[in-house]
């Protein structure tokens, strides 16, 4: 790898740097060259503001030390999503060579992709290149062949659980969701908590995620090989009549099917709940004095699998990728920027001081690394799931999967009827014919 890494940064070096230097002889003679400047060249970084504060200004002091012929500045993004995915679609597709490089979310690459809002890497950059993330990312970050995005920092599904409450009940950590279910029930019933498991039931986003958890862990697709919607698979009822028991058992309170992110941290920390289902920054929100009541008490694993089937469950991939602008003017420094902030140096400060997960997969390994916290040690055990995002609709994809999961949650159909509806939908989104 770190011969790999050598060879790239001195490619990168040369006096005439041609972009394509990776791409086939068919690709090269219409890519730009990028001549190697007198003065330092200034790259833009439409970026969002990182959890961990100082976490940009650090990396980008860490790149400039090692690329004096480079400096970065930040163009700082709305804080809402849509508005940024919104803001850079008008701005990149009108042509506009800034912002350089961008950071976005790991459901763009359909859109960006087909629009030609963002580099295609791999044409720019060696295999050896893409080895060096965490299995499952890569695959998250293409969009018909092609990588539009370098995964930076990732995020996951865990389960969280109350360790009080289980050795007072004499019960093992769970290993799979029908455990989950069961102690659920159990510690409710023998009143040690309010709520059994709490989770994103709400019609959003963050349903969709957990969705494909459940799904997937059932052996379930929302589409096949052929870009078919594939929703209404004996899987995907399978997977929806679990999630519709856990409610109708008691095992979840009713309420979960508004609950957000938010909501279920908040009856987890609040020590309402014995079991929560949330990303990774769950962690330390249960282990702040001021917004916890659960502060020492909790741990957390992958997620389950369902009975049978042995090791972990599937966790839905979060977290962002940094793209480039197919418009910039110094995609030379673009790349170097993008190979040196998904390497292990980058990624190790990052996790080391800042507590993100790293994408690269040598640094979630590293020992030094799980030591840090409960998270980061089991991360690299986690088995990672995309959304169904590698199509210019996925807006409405997602709708059609958490609109219909969730009434059928909310026991408005029948889970049949619900996956018929979002198989219907899931047609005339036009998704078929574009994966």
């Amino acid at each position: 790898m770190k011969k790999n890494r050598m060879a790239l940064l001195a490619v990168l070096a040369t006096g005439m740097f041609a972009v394509t230097a990776c791409a086939s002889p068919s690709q090269s003679a219409a890519a730009p060259m990028v001549k190697k400047a007198s003065a330092p060249v200034t790259i833009t970084w439409s970026s969002g503001t990182v959890t961990g504060t100082g976490l940009r200004k650090t990396m980008i002091q860490l790149f400039e030390k090692e690329n004096p012929g480079i400096k970065v500045q930040i163009l700082q993004q709305p804080t809402n999503t849509d508005t940024t995915r919104a803001t850079l679609s008008t701005q990149i597709s009108g042509g506009s060579t800034s912002p350089d490089v961008f950071m976005g979310d790991v459901i763009w690459p359909g859109q960006f992709g087909s629009q030609h809002l963002a580099l295609p890497l791999n044409k720019y950059l060696p295999k050896s290149f893409f080895s060096r993330f965490a299995p499952g990312l890569v695959d998250g970050a293409s969009y018909q062949g092609n990588v539009y995005g370098a995964p930076w920092y990732a995020d996951a599904g865990f389960l969280y659980y109350r360790k009080d409450l289980l050795k007072a009940a004499h019960l093992p950590v769970p290993t799979t969701w029908e455990q989950v279910q069961a102690d659920s029930l159990k510690l409710v019933k023998m009143h040690k908590v309010k709520y059994g498991f709490v989770w994103e039931g709400s019609d959003y986003e963050g349903l969709t995620c957990d969705w494909m958890e459940y799904l997937s862990d059932a052996g379930g697709q929302v589409f096949n090989a052929k870009g078919q919607p594939v929703m209404d698979s004996s899987a995907a009822v399978k997977a929806l009549s679990f999630m519709r028991g856990l409610i109708t058992s008691g095992a979840s309170p009713a309420a979960v099917t508004t609950f957000q992110e938010p909501q279920a941290m908040n009856a987890f920390d609040q020590g309402d709940a014995a079991f929560l289902r949330n990303w990774d920054y769950a962690w330390s929100n249960s282990q702040t004095p001021n917004q916890s009541r659960v502060v020492g008490k909790v741990g957390v694993v992958p997620l389950p699998t369902f009975a049978g089937q042995g090791g972990t469950g599937h966790a839905c991939i979060g977290g962002w990728d940094i793209y480039i602008n197919p418009h910039s003017k110094h995609i030379a420094q673009d790349l170097k920027f993008i190979e040196f902030i998904t390497g292990y140096q980058a990624e190790y400060t990052m996790a080391s001081k800042f507590s993100e997960i790293p994408t690269n997969y040598a640094v979630q390994s590293d020992p030094k690394v799980k030591a840090l916290n409960p998270v980061l040690a089991i991360v690299s055990k986690t088995h990672l799931v995309g959304r169904p995002s590698q199509t210019p609709y996925y807006a409405k994809v997602s709708q059609a999967i958490y609109s219909n999961i969730n009434a059928a949650l909310s026991g408005q159909v029948s889970v049949k009827s619900a996956l018929e509806q979002a198989n219907s939908q899931l047609k005339s989104a036009g998704s078929s014919s574009s994966l």
